[in-house]
């Protein structure tokens, strides 16, 4: 495409600019629509849909959180559930010669 954008009016040229920028405002939606739409092609081509192959595309939230155990006393917001890395404040506690019971909830 090649346009002769000197010939262009200044009306022609802000529809233009407008006409681009939303263009490429829907540049990513546009090509994940064509993926989207390629990759159900590809399992229908194979006797699956698209959600047989990859999964439902949205999945509910487990909700399930550990809750905390330890609570720092210096500030309430810290707290720690027990499982995973233990975080700075029970660390320093520990090194401290202070027990995990000191901090239990």
């Amino acid at each position: 495409m090649n346009l002769d954008l000197e010939s262009m009016s200044r009306e022609d040229l802000l529809a233009l600019r407008k006409d681009v920028e939303r263009a490429i405002e829907t540049v990513d939606d546009r090509r994940r629509a064509e993926a989207r739409a390629a990759a159900e092609k590809a399992a229908r081509d194979h006797g699956y849909s698209l959600e047989d192959v990859v999964g439902s595309a949205k999945k509910a939230p487990s909700g399930k959180k550990n809750p905390p155990k330890y609570r720092n006393p210096e500030d309430a917001r810290q707290t720690w559930s027990g499982r995973g890395r233990k975080p700075g404040w029970i660390k320093d506690a520990l090194a401290s010669g202070r027990s995990l019971d000191d901090f239990a909830i």
